[in-house]
């Protein structure tokens, strides 16, 4: 493919990263020619300014707010700094090359930038081809990023979803942009509650029953429910509960088989919701299981032993033994409790040494809810403290809770809604939508593009398309189902809670993962109805054959382009809804595009158009494969 945008005293190297930086350093080599290159003290190559999209387009395509921030440093006036670098952008030839079509001086001292159509037509061209988006940002560095995290014997529920989902997204992002990732899955498999589990399964349990139930798990929670209940009667259990740990700690052979028969029980339903969620983690840890809070039982007592040589590691006043933080900076953290029984951070520690001493990472990320913010900075700040990490290089991502729109969750009445349940409701519903119930048009079956209006608003429909509708693929409910949970998951700020809302999330007109899948579905038919030769494409004037491209088609061209930098700050800020909200905004510039734009006109294909319909349909893909979400080639 033809490499183009080539600036003056620039190298090619251009046409292989975004836009962004090539406006900075533009922005930049002027700087250097006016000696004004130390916008912020801590850095000689300009990062201290910002360059980003204005919100209105007329705007023009780039603004960067780097004579704002100069001025205060000489004292002048923001708009005189600002004509003074775009004069000297201009002097060095931006106009020799096919980048940039004009610049303004705007508002309070922005330099705005207009980038020529030609420019947004070679992008296009790029992002027909495969891993378009990716970068090195992250080449040769490793992240270990925890995420799911479920207990042993304990449900599965809705509450595991966006600690799974989000985490798995963040991790797909590091690895696009260049990161080598591990993913681990922090299972608890360890802790008294499982001398009481033991004891539950001696006293009311039928070992062969348990196994040979559909969901073993439901089994073990009614069993742990019930000693909970006799105990409030027989304060005794409690006692023998703790036997049962204690045994287990010191290997009971019974104990451990029993311990081991809860984790393979879980393990039944686990890897069925981890498979209908398309989630993995890496085989290094525990051949995908994920390494347990039991496998750092017998790796605590070297942080212990560390610990213990730090003035800032005392006994408290009830006799626990507790982090104090210089200056107080947060409250203390306890490290094992007056009777020496260890606890999370004890366990988190060794872990996070673990890791350290066998794996050497650059990045640790736990995904793990917001109401845990306090404990991570603690556990974040001891490591830091003893000099295992440096800042950056441990990150907390969280999300928020789930709130439910009231008489909306029909999976399970009572205070446990099951993830399992909810995930067989959401494919239940997208075989509803997929027959046709709700109107959802298919363009496989129309016999030409004419007909795509009648089918969009169900009406008038062909002979055999309900048929077609009406299918059972269990795979594309599944696909249509699952995508629209994890959509509705990823498509926010992860911190704030969310409202889990069937209508919602299933809405073919709003933001939501069907929509998005629908649009690709749209794409997909169209290419296979056409076939163009991609080699075929020539310059913006050959493509459009001496007519000025539409509004429509100049919409897309002005979209696509970005999708690397949307890449790469996602990954800087472990943010997959920065992914989720530009390919929304692709998805509507698309269907604006489908509805006023024919990609077959006069009997002959429309290449630009095509070639629009291409890069959409790839860079769509590309997005929801980052948010773990199927792009069905048809709905």
């Amino acid at each position: 493919m033809r490499e183009i945008f080539i600036v003056q005293g620039i190298e090619d190297r251009y046409s292989r990263i975004c836009g962004m930086q090539i406006i900075r350093d533009l922005v930049n080599k002027a700087l250097n020619e006016l000696k004004l290159e130390s916008v912020d003290p801590s850095t000689s190559s300009g990062q201290g300014y910002s360059v980003t999209h204005p919100k209105e387009e007329s705007h023009g395509d780039y603004s960067v707010n780097v004579a704002m921030i100069l001025a205060k440093q000489l004292g002048k006036n923001p708009r005189e700094v600002a004509s003074e670098i775009m004069s000297k952008i201009q002097e060095l030839g931006f106009k020799n090359q096919e980048l940039v079509e004009k610049l303004e001086v705007a508002g309070a001292g922005f330099i705005n930038f207009y980038l020529k159509p030609e420019f947004f037509l070679e992008e296009t061209k790029k992002a027909i081809e495969p891993g378009y988006g990716k970068n090195d940002n992250g080449k040769g560095k490793l992240a270990i990023v925890e995420y799911s995290s479920p207990n042993i014997a304990k449900p599965f529920t809705i509450g595991h979803l966006r600690s799974t989902v989000i985490g798995d997204a963040v991790a797909n992002l590091l690895q696009m942009n260049g990161w080598k990732v591990m993913r681990d899955n922090h299972l608890g498999d360890w802790g008294t509650q499982f001398g009481k589990q033991i004891a539950a399964i001696k006293k009311w349990g039928d070992i062969e029953a348990i196994g040979k139930a559909e969901n073993p798990v439901k089994e073990l929670v009614a069993l742990y429910v019930k000693f909970h209940e006799e105990a409030e009667k027989d304060p005794i259990l409690e006692d023998e509960a703790r036997a049962w740990f204690v045994k287990l700690e010191k290997g009971d052979t019974e104990a451990r088989e029993l311990w081991q028969k809860c984790i393979d029980w879980s393990w039944k339903e686990f890897s069925r919701i981890y498979e209908l969620l398309g989630i993995l983690h890496s085989e290094e840890f525990n051949g995908g299981r994920g390494l347990g809070e039991s496998f750092f039982e017998d790796k605590m007592g070297v942080v212990l032993e560390t610990l213990a040589q730090q003035d800032w590691y005392k006994e408290g006043k009830e006799g626990a033994k507790l982090v104090f933080f210089p200056d107080d900076k947060y409250s203390p953290a306890m490290i094992l409790k007056k009777d020496g029984a260890t606890l999370y951070h004890t366990r988190d520690l060794a872990t996070d040494k673990y890791r350290l001493d066998t794996y050497k990472p650059d990045l640790v990320i736990n995904e793990v809810g917001t109401e845990q913010q306090l404990y991570f900075q603690q556990l974040y700040e001891i490591e830091k403290m003893l000099g295992w990490y440096k800042e950056g290089q441990r990150v907390h991502v969280m999300h928020g809770m789930f709130r439910f729109k009231e008489g909306k969750m029909s999976t399970r009445k009572g205070n446990v809604i099951w993830l399992e349940e909810v995930l067989d409701e959401a494919i239940g519903r997208a075989a509803t939508i997929r027959r046709g119930k709700l109107q959802i048009p298919t363009f496989e079956h129309a016999q030409s593009f004419d007909d795509r209006d009648t089918l969009a608003t169900g009406t008038g429909r062909k002979p055999g398309l309900a048929e077609a509708l009406d299918t059972t693929d269990t795979s594309l409910n599944a696909q249509v189902g699952i995508g629209a949970l994890k959509w509705n998951d990823l498509k926010g700020e992860p911190r704030r809670d969310i409202v889990f809302d069937w209508e919602e999330i299933l809405n073919m007109k709003g933001n939501s993962g069907p929509f998005v899948q629908y649009t690709y579905a749209r794409c997909s038919s169209i290419l296979r109805k056409f076939q163009v030769d991609s080699t075929r494409y020539g310059t913006l004037s050959e493509l459009l054959q001496g007519t000025e491209p539409c509004k429509e088609e100049m919409g897309l061209l002005r979209w696509i382009y970005r999708y690397p930098e949307v890449v790469s700050e996602a990954g800087a800020h472990y943010a997959p809804h920065l992914v989720a909200t530009y390919i929304y905004e692709l998805s509507q510039r698309f269907n604006s595009f489908y509805q006023a734009c024919r990609v077959e006109e006069k009997g002959e294909v429309n290449e630009l158009r095509y070639l629009l319909t291409q890069a959409t349909a790839n860079v769509l893909k590309s997005g929801l494969g980052l948010l773990g979400i199927s792009a069905p080639e048809e709905m």
